[in-house]
């Protein structure tokens, strides 16, 4: 049977820079990085990226649910101490700063649809760091 999955994720990305940079300077270690940037010339530029996310769960494993609201609150408490550290290296390094969800919808019609949203604490915190919102979904395939 197809099952609901999802995770939540913070990245930075930009032309140009290099990720290690960006661990050192925030002191948190990412999940994933994409140096393509800091090696492409100026007439074909690349982006780099830096990223935290959590695991992707799915009902599979014997999770009720995909909570999408703990995720996201999971990545924003790890975030919520460097706020300042970000704003700076957003600036610095002329990053984009991006909050999303990425999740895969069962088709399954007994299978509840997780919720997406995100708290007032997060909207006001990605405001002030200047980052986006992106909510990446699909539906699963038929098994």
């Amino acid at each position: 049977m197809a099952s609901n999955k999802g995770r939540a994720y913070f990245s930075l990305s930009g032309y140009h820079f290099n990720p290690d940079d960006i661990t050192r300077l925030l002191g948190v270690e990412p999940t994933s990085t994409n140096s393509a940037g800091c090696r492409s010339g100026m007439d074909k530029p690349a982006i780099s990226s830096w990223e935290i996310s959590t695991a992707t769960i799915t009902t599979d494993d014997g999770t009720e649910e995909v909570d999408l609201y703990k995720m996201t609150e999971i990545i924003f408490k790890q975030l919520e101490p460097i706020k300042e550290k970000i704003i700076e290296i957003c600036k610095s390094h002329n990053l984009s700063a991006r909050f999303g969800v990425v999740i895969t919808l069962s088709i399954d019609k007994g299978d509840t649809c997780p919720d997406v949203g995100f708290g007032g604490r997060l909207v006001k915190f990605l405001a002030d760091i200047g980052a986006f919102i992106d909510v990446d979904y699909k539906l699963s395939d038929r098994v």
